[in-house]
């Protein structure tokens, strides 16, 4: 199973983000999530960016590209394998960064992968 980071975290139950946290917990993912809100999704915490986790496979972005600069030296100390842009967060700038640290990127949707079992 492959331990996610979610930034863009979410309460929301009509955010993506949310749907995405319950679906990885329900296909047996653990998660960090991360985010500006407090509260919990799926029974985890929502984490504002201070920690970084070593043990992340995966990020799945739901934050937009205006907002994902303040998170790109973040994503980059985590050393995920791959970074999932989910539709509408798409970003040029980051994919290079990332591409050029050897951490894999994705446009994608995270949901759609989860259950077409390509996760």
């Amino acid at each position: 199973m492959k331990n996610t980071l979610i930034i863009g975290a979410s309460p929301n139950p009509e955010r993506y983000a949310y749907r995405a946290a319950h679906m990885l917990k329900s296909k047996g993912h653990s998660i960090v999530n991360i985010g500006i809100k407090s509260g919990e999704v799926a029974g985890v915490a929502i984490e504002k960016p201070v920690d970084i986790h070593h043990d992340v496979d995966t990020v799945t972005l739901y934050i937009g590209p205006a907002l994902q600069s303040g998170y790109f030296d973040y994503i980059l100390e985590t050393k995920p394998k791959r970074v999932i842009f989910n539709p509408g967060t798409e970003n040029d700038e980051l994919k290079a960064i990332l591409k050029a640290s050897g951490i894999e990127t994705m446009n994608a949707c995270t949901l759609v992968l989860l259950a077409t079992g390509q996760y």
